[in-house]
C-alpha cells in the first residue's frame, strides 16, 4: 500500500524542483539579450526540449520509484514547454503522466495528471497522426479518466474506442499488442447501454495474449474478464500464470503491480466459492 503522506512529501518535492527548473530557466530565457534572432532562440529551445527528453528516460526506466516517474514528468513538461513540435516530448509526457496518474492515490494528482497526459496525447496525435504513440497514450489517458470518474457518456466510449482501433491500424504490436488491452478493458468496464459487451472483451483480451503471453497486465484483465462471465476455472489459469511467469524486463513495474491485483482476485474467487 502506497503510503499517502509519504506520497504527498514526494510530490510537493518534485513540485518545488519543477518550481525552480521553472526559475532558472526563465532567467536564462529572460537574460539571452534582445541580440538574438528568433530563429536562435527557436534552436535553443529545441536543443533544451531534446536535453530534457534525454534526462527523462533514465527516470521513466526507475519509475516503480514514483518520485522518479514524477521527475520524469516535469523534465518532459519542461521539454514540451521549450518545443510543442517535439513529437517526442509529447508522447512521453503522455505516457509519464498516465503512468503517475494512474498509480497516485491523491485525488488532485490523478486528475491533473490525466488532464496533462490527455492534453499532451492530443498534442501528439497531431504532430504525427501516423505514429502510434499518441494515439494509444491519448487512449489510455481517456480510459484512465473514465475509470476513475465512471464512463458515463457515449463520447468517452468512442474517444477511447477510436484511438485504440487507430493504434491497431497504424502498429497492432505498439507496446505489446496493448491496444487489445486498451478495447479489452473498455467492452469489459463500459455499461451495457454505452456499448459494455463482454464478449468482446474476451475476444480482445484472449487475440492479445495469443499475441503477446508475456503481457501479464493483459492476462489479469482476461482473468477478470473471465470471472465476471463465471468462468472462474479459466481466471484461475490466468492468475497462476501470472504469479509464476517470468516478466519482460521493459515492465517490471507494471507486472509487480499486477501480482498484488492478481493475488486479490484469486482471493475474492476462493472466497466466492467457499
Amino acid at each position: 500500500m502506497i503510503n499517502l503522506g509519504k506520497n504527498r512529501e514526494m510530490f510537493r518535492t518534485a513540485m518545488v524542483a519543477s518550481a525552480v527548473a521553472s526559475m532558472v530557466f526563465g532567467g536564462l530565457a529572460c537574460n539571452r539579450g534582445g541580440s538574438e534572432s528568433p530563429a536562435s532562440n527557436a534552436g535553443a529551445d529545441a536543443k533544451m526540449a531534446t536535453e530534457k527528453v534525454a534526462e527523462a528516460e533514465p527516470l521513466y526506466e526507475g519509475r516503480e520509484d514514483m518520485n522518479k516517474a514524477r521527475l520524469a514528468v516535469i523534465a518532459l513538461r519542461q521539454a514540451h514547454t521549450a518545443d510543442y513540435g517535439n513529437y517526442e516530448a509529447a508522447w512521453k509526457l503522455s505516457r509519464a503522466a498516465f503512468y503517475v496518474a494512474d498509480r497516485t492515490d491523491n485525488d488532485t494528482e490523478r486528475d491533473n495528471m490525466f488532464r496533462e497526459g490527455t492534453e499532451a496525447g492530443k498534442a501528439a496525435a497531431a504532430l504525427q497522426p501516423n505514429k502510434p504513440d499518441g494515439h494509444f497514450w491519448l487512449g489510455a489517458n481517456y480510459g484512465g479518466t473514465a475509470a476513475h470518474s465512471t464512463l458515463s457518456n457515449l463520447s468517452s466510449f468512442r474517444d477511447i474506442k477510436n484511438e485504440m482501433e487507430t493504434v491497431l491500424k497504424l502498429d497492432e504490436s505498439y507496446q505489446g499488442y496493448s491496444a487489445y488491452l486498451g478495447l479489452g478493458r473498455l467492452y469489459l468496464s463500459a455499461p451495457k447501454v454505452l456499448g459494455g459487451d463482454m464478449s468482446k472483451a474476451i475476444e480482445y483480451l484472449e487475440k492479445g495474449v495469443k499475441l503477446n503471453p508475456s503481457n501479464s497486465v493483459m492476462r489479469y484483465y482476461l482473468a477478470e474478464a473471465y470471472q465476471a462471465s463465471n468462468r472462474d476455472a479459466d481466471a484461475k489459469k490466468q492468475l497462476e500464470t501470472i504469479l509464476t511467469m517470468t516478466p519482460d524486463p521493459k515492465y517490471i513495474a507494471e507486472h509487480k503491480d499486477t501480482i498484488e491485483k492478481a493475488k486479490k482476485l484469486q482471493e475474492k474467487i476462493r472466497a466466492a466459492s467457499a
